[in-house]
């Protein structure tokens, strides 16, 4: 089973909010995950960013690939930075 880490859309019409979670990559976008790793509020100036780390590096760990903007939040949070450097230290 090929997971990713990405954003289901949630929200009503117009006003999008976003949760951060890992879902199996055959799934369909607001389907089926397996587990919510954060939420991501883009309305709000500056966008709002909640991950919780320890999860995240948890999936990453095991494999799980995350998408572009995914990535992007990620890194903005300090958290690929963290992981490239576990991986280095092995």
């Amino acid at each position: 089973m090929a997971v990713k880490l990405r954003l289901k859309r949630m929200g009503a019409k117009k006003q999008p909010f976003y949760r951060i979670v890992a879902a199996d990559s055959r799934s369909p976008r607001d389907g089926r995950f397996i587990e919510t790793i954060g939420t991501y509020n883009p309305l709000v100036n500056p966008a709002e960013t909640k991950i919780d780390e320890e999860l995240a590096m948890k999936w990453l760990k095991n494999g799980a690939m995350p998408t572009d903007t995914v990535r992007n939040l990620l890194s903005k949070a300090g958290i690929m930075a963290k992981f490239a450097s576990e991986k280095q230290g092995k």
